[in-house]
């Protein structure tokens, strides 16, 4: 018999790529300190209701190991992300939710190669989707395609 009151450790791990890129987010734009946005996001652990949202559970070990990686990665992440994006699109002239969904999404497919790639892109330009619609998810698709080429060849 199934306990319907179990949630699929996949959508626990889709639900910790959104709060992870919530939280690069913050940290970007707030300067607000990991410790603070790792404590903050911890109560996700069990879902429901936080600060009037509702989010499903989160695999927080898995929004651990993006959030802390993306930061112990980022020197090798952003100028590879730079290279791959367009004049129109760099780094620093992207807005701050695009710029840390492809640091998470870039983190995963260079750093996390026991998960598969078509998995890590789906996730991101879901969570693309979510925040932006017209050009932006293609973009976003594109480029971590771009960089699960770097995967491949290395």
């Amino acid at each position: 018999m199934q306990n319907n009151n179990i949630t699929p450790r996949a959508n626990q791990r889709g639900a910790a790529r959104l709060a992870a890129v919530q939280a690069l987010y913050q940290m970007d734009i707030g300067g607000t300190d990991l410790k603070n946005i790792l404590e903050q996001f911890d109560q996700r652990r069990f879902g429901g209701e936080v600060d009037g949202e509702e989010y499903l559970p989160a695999d927080v070990d898995f929004l651990r190991q993006i959030v802390l990686g993306v930061l112990e990665r980022q020197l090798e992440i952003d100028p590879l992300l730079n290279r791959k994006l367009s004049d129109e699109w760099s780094l620093v002239k992207i807005d701050s939710t695009l710029r840390a969904i492809l640091r998470a999404g870039a983190f995963e497919l260079l750093y996390k190669t026991d998960i598969p790639v078509k998995v890590v892109i789906n996730e991101y330009l879901d969570v693309a989707r979510a925040f932006f619609e017209g050009e932006v998810p293609g973009m976003v698709n594109a480029v971590l395609h771009e960089i699960s080429r770097e995967r491949d060849d290395g």
